[in-house]
């Protein structure tokens, strides 16, 4: 059974920070389609359309009709555990550092027999086992043999810590708390166990309802941030930069309309000083205090969170514009997951659908509730997932995107949603 990780103690102010050693990284580009699939949380394999072999490691050709029609499917990745070893020794400096290291040989249902690395609460074989596709921190696909039935701390096992950012005990930053849904990501980042939460508020002198209560909770602390002003994300980044393990980028201006519906550029100017230019403030002042900080024990930085939608991948006009301001930070938000990766630490992009908020009043449903989004935000912090597309909407946008985007663009264009 996985021991409950305790809080950790204050760092010795003396002790030099350990710097990031990423594990071995280099991999195929035929490779790189299990570590697409680890990104959305999915266990995928190759698949022959000829034979129906399901093969391990990925080939250019299946290895048992040589065939070249190979596709990437889902697996349950119910397998049986043959042997288990572990490491006390690496040549390799990320496991040195965190030796001793729990290995074990696997028998999938589906066919192939694999290495795969060991959940703490694995019993020895033979025994049963659930195989799954993590990111590790250098942004690869790796795969972990978990038990079917854990305990109520499985999250606290160190081997899965390594691989997740779970914000239990860790300190957060929400870069917008006057929101229903700034608040109610805050409430959910407490409930998670995090240790400090900082919350932005970008005009203090006023008040909105909720922050009250979100403040009352011990973990909160309101601080001045707007993201609009330069000098104001520099300041915050100068006292608290050097201690948050977590960015939650949740700021975000949106307006309806799209082109002609609106004379000028003020609106259009407005939602990219928040959505995209917003961001790159923020990523200037604390990515580098993140980067530098991400090997630094337990509760090391670990991560950045980008609240972006699904409109960034095809403009919906009737909301052209914030659609545009929104794509632009996606784009942004690739550059910033590039140059936070050789530091480990994983960018999170969610892409929901129409969030239940004033904006989106008269748009029928399915909308997704503040709620459900505060939730898939902290899951994907703690099953350490790159891409999260939460809501009924997103996921078929998604579908139809995937499946051809100029069709996608044009039902839009006719009015579809």
């Amino acid at each position: 059974m996985t021991m409950p990780l305790m809080r950790p103690k204050r760092k010795n102010p003396v002790l030099r920070t350990r710097q990031m050693n990423l594990p071995p990284w280099a991999r195929g580009r035929v490779a790189l389609g299990l570590t697409a699939a680890a990104a959305e949380g999915r266990f995928e394999l190759q698949t022959c359309k000829d034979c129906g072999t399901v093969q391990y490691p990925p080939r250019e050709a299946c290895h048992k009709c040589l065939s070249p029609r190979l596709v990437w499917r889902e697996q349950d990745g119910e397998a049986e555990l043959l042997s288990t070893t572990t490491l006390h020794h690496s040549n390799d400096l990320f496991f040195r550092e965190r030796l001793p290291w729990r290995l074990g040989l696997v028998h999938l249902d589906a066919g192939p027999t694999l290495m795969v690395h060991l959940h703490g609460e694995v019993t020895e074989p033979p025994a049963r086992v659930r195989v799954g596709a993590r990111l590790d921190r250098a942004g690869r696909a790796v795969l972990i043999g978990m038990p079917n039935e854990g305990s109520a701390h499985m999250a606290d096992d160190r081997m899965l810590r390594e691989m997740t950012s779970d914000p239990k005990f860790r300190k957060v930053l929400v870069s917008d708390g006057k929101t229903p849904l700034g608040q109610v990501i805050v409430r959910a980042l407490v409930n998670a166990g995090a240790d400090i939460v900082w919350v932005g508020h970008a005009e203090p002198w006023k008040k909105f309802g909720g922050l009250d209560d979100i403040t009352a909770l011990p973990q909160v602390t309101l601080v001045p941030l707007d993201l609009t002003n330069g000098r104001s994300v520099t300041e915050l980044a100068g006292e608290i930069g050097g201690k948050v393990d977590i960015v939650i980028n949740n700021a975000e201006l949106h307006r309806t309309f799209g082109i002609a519906s609106r004379r000028g550029t003020d609106v259009a100017k407005a939602e990219m000083d928040i959505n995209y230019f917003g961001l790159l403030r923020l990523a200037q002042e604390f990515g580098p205090a993140l980067k530098g900080r991400s090997a630094d024990g337990t509760t090391s930085a670990t991560a950045w969170v980008n609240l972006l939608s699904i409109y960034a991948l095809s403009n919906f006009p009737p909301h052209g514009t914030f659609s545009a301001s929104k794509a632009a930070a996606y784009s942004l938000a690739q550059c910033l997951r590039a140059e936070m990766r050789p530091a480990g630490i994983r960018v999170v992009n969610l892409f929901p659908g129409p969030i239940d908020d004033e904006w989106n009043q008269h748009m029928p449903p399915p909308k997704l509730t503040p709620a459900a989004l505060a939730n898939a935000i902290v899951k994907a912090l703690r099953e350490g997932v790159e891409d999260v597309y939460p809501g009924d909407v997103a996921q078929e946008w998604l579908e139809r995107w995937r499946d051809n985007p100029q069709v996608l663009e044009r039902e839009l264009a006719a009015g579809g949603s």
